[in-house]
């Protein structure tokens, strides 16, 4: 039997249902709650046949194992995640100026989740992460990504820095975020085809992996605090490649 596990909130489960539904093995649904999105759930299961039970709040409680899942749990057979094997056939296939994000070391899978957030929302092709000192595509993690660890393409690779040089052989420039870099995001060309890199919470960056990197940048901080979260960081950098590049089609 394949490797399941759990994925809990409205959003998260509709959009399972929508863009993978074969890989939902079931759905439960609070007995107690009748409205217009906990329906919306209701049809996406009937209508990719998925079979899904009405069940006291107190079996969701128990099914969640403490996630807040605003009355609906589904269980998902284990995500088609990537390796190295998967990653080299990908980069073969890039569009022109993609954008990619490396996680070196993020092992919180709330952080996970709200990177792989950020990754959907701001096009990103693909997220690569290595299999060691890394949270697992958890429940948690999941519930954090609010769908789109269903939507963004996931590497999980032994050897992260050889990833990173098949990265560059692909022709993708790898930018590191660090707190002494000498660069500025804001006075760094962002609009070519680029992966993010960005280390895990508090080491920041391992030493193979920012040797690696064709530049080194950083985020201006005007406050006390050195850095940001993670996922943070993600959003603001992703962000401002997002506004270069419409910049340029704009030109």
């Amino acid at each position: 039997m394949e490797e399941e596990d759990l994925v809990c909130g409205l959003h998260a489960v509709l959009t399972a249902l929508q863009q993978h539904p074969k890989r939902i093995a079931a759905v439960w649904i609070s007995a107690e709650r009748v409205d217009k999105r906990l329906g919306e759930v209701l049809e996406a299961a009937r209508t990719a046949g998925v079979k899904f039970h009405r069940v006291p709040r107190a079996k969701l409680d128990e099914l969640a194992g403490g996630l807040r899942h605003q009355g609906v749990v589904a269980r998902l057979r284990a995500a088609e995640v990537g390796g190295e094997g998967e990653l080299a056939g990908f980069l073969k296939n890039l569009p022109a100026a993609p954008m990619l994000l490396v996680l070196d070391g993020v092992q919180d899978p709330h952080n996970l989740g709200a990177c792989l957030r950020v990754a959907d929302a701001t096009g990103v092709r693909a997220v690569i992460l290595p299999r060691d000192r890394s949270a697992p595509l958890s429940a948690a993690a999941r519930r954090a990504a609010s769908g789109a660890a269903e939507t963004v393409p996931i590497f999980q690779v032994t050897n992260l820095a050889r990833a990173l040089d098949a990265m560059k052989e692909a022709g993708v420039w790898l930018y590191g975020t660090a707190e002494d870099a000498p660069e500025e995001i804001y006075d760094t060309d962002l609009a070519g085809p680029m992966a993010l890199v960005l280390g895990g919470e508090g080491e920041g960056l391992r030493r193979l992996t920012r040797e690696r990197c064709d530049r080194l940048i950083r985020i201006p901080m005007a406050g006390k605090v050195e850095s940001l979260n993670v996922s943070v960081a993600a959003g603001v950098v992703l962000y401002e490649a997002v506004r270069q590049r419409r910049r340029s089609r704009s030109v």
